[in-house]
């Protein structure tokens, strides 16, 4: 038996293990259903190509966290990069964020934007509205229009009406009207926004640092130990290998809706249970390709809001670090939604995303060299007002039982790297002062 029990060593995972040995607590196991560690922080590498799952940036905003990554994995081994990246629509490239680059656009494109802008609803409503809502009261119609409601609806796969407007954050950059003409009529630099900078490995992909990170911990981590059951009264974990593990305390990470469906002890979890079903997250197909060709863009990521495109994001990872691909060739990923079901097979949005991805690049399918594709089944959680209603009421639930829920998927929401690497540090810190 451990004191405390951590269910998936993905990066929040890892983090709260790693913080729990620095405040000198070591009465820890951790858990991993795969033979690897990381979660969505991974890297494949095929064909002398390394492809990442989806795109994976380090933001380092928090003091903490860049000095956390200037010890764990050193800044030597790390790219620092100044964002490239556009919204493609009205068949050009426009410099991102939206709101504040709007040169290049057609004119009524500009001006619907402006004047939604001048005209939106000056009194601010601090209650929870709905993100579309929101996105008129604080960008006006046209910049609604034109990239904010076709986007987030491509993205999220989801009805932005049902969705709140409480997960932004720091996501979403303001702008203002002198900012709005000043970028209508001037292609100037885009460093604004919370993703202006990053970093990233020089070596591995975004894998090298979670190993650089797992390296670090003393105790050793269970891979292949996938929880199929938690048992509320005797206060243990049930692996599907027939392993079983008591705790004082639980640290869960794996996605919230599956731990909800595990817990075991009798009808006064029932209702835990049944919200499974009601926490809402889409899935992500991420295609990889690996081409036959030096520079094929120089930029890092595009968004794309129009329906034509099947994809909302296309990012190129020889841009982030020339070791992902070998001598002579580029590389790309491109990221499709879908929410629960696909609306046609997923063979047939695929055929659909390569062969628009083929024409706005202009290359050839004999150039590609290699793919792959990866599934992610859990992407980006939905923030529908039953969330916002119910959410702090399970994850206070828990913590009645001794589990603590937190991280990503944990916790049910949208977060970077940065913040699950807090939130590991924060669940560490608070428990080892009662430890």
């Amino acid at each position: 038996m451990a004191k405390v029990v951590i269910i998936g060593a993905g990066l929040t995972g890892l983090s709260t293990a790693y913080h729990l040995e620095k405040n000198g607590f070591t009465d820890y196991k951790l858990f991993e259903k795969d033979t690897s560690v990381g979660g969505l922080c991974r890297s494949v590498t095929q064909d002398n190509f390394t492809f990442d799952y989806t795109g994976h940036l380090l933001h380092t905003s928090d003091p903490y966290f860049q000095k956390f990554i200037a010890d764990v994995v050193g800044l030597e081994n790390m790219n620092a990069i100044d964002r490239c990246s556009f919204i493609y629509s009205h068949g050009t490239y426009t410099k991102y964020p939206f709101q504040s680059n709007l040169y290049g656009l057609p004119t009524n494109v500009i001006t619907d934007c402006i004047e939604g802008f001048a005209r939106r609803p000056i009194k601010q409503n601090k209650k929870v509205i709905s993100f579309h809502d929101w996105v008129l009261a604080n960008f006006g119609s046209g910049i609604a229009r034109h990239f904010f409601f076709p986007f987030q609806k491509k993205i999220l796969s989801y009805n932005i009406r049902n969705v709140t407007n409480t997960w932004m954050g720091r996501f979403v950059p303001n702008t203002t009207l002198a900012q709005l003409i000043e970028g209508s009529i001037i292609d100037r630099p885009a460093s604004v926004g919370y993703n202006a900078h990053f970093v990233y490995p020089k070596t591995g992909g975004i894998e090298f640092w979670i190993k650089k990170l797992a390296a670090q911990l003393k105790n050793p981590i269970y891979t292949q130990h996938q929880a199929c059951s938690v048992d509320l009264k005797e206060k243990k974990v049930v692996f599907a290998n027939g392993q079983t593990e008591s705790f004082e305390i639980l640290i869960n990470t794996m996605p919230l809706d599956k731990l909800l469906i595990q817990l075991k002890s009798n009808s006064s979890v029932r209702s835990l249970s049944k919200a499974a079903d009601k926490l809402l997250c889409n899935s992500v197909i991420n295609f990889n390709l690996g081409i036959g060709r030096e520079n094929l863009s120089a930029k890092h990521w595009i968004y794309f809001p129009e329906t034509q495109f099947p994809f909302y994001r296309i990012g190129f990872p020889h841009n982030f670090a020339q070791s992902t691909v070998p001598a002579g060739c580029s590389s790309l990923y491109g990221e499709l939604s879908y929410l629960r079901k696909p609306k046609m097979p997923l063979a047939r949005m695929l055929d659909h995303a390569l062969t628009s991805t083929k024409k706005l690049l202009s290359f050839d399918e004999n150039e590609i060299v290699t793919k792959k594709i990866i599934h992610i089944d859990h992407a980006y959680v939905i923030y529908d007002f039953w969330r916002e209603a119910n959410l702090p009421k399970i994850l206070g639930r828990l913590e009645d039982f001794d589990i603590h829920s937190i991280g990503r998927y944990g916790a049910w929401k949208y977060s970077s790297m940065q913040e699950a690497v807090l939130d590991g540090k924060k669940t560490a810190d608070r428990l080892t002062l009662s430890l």
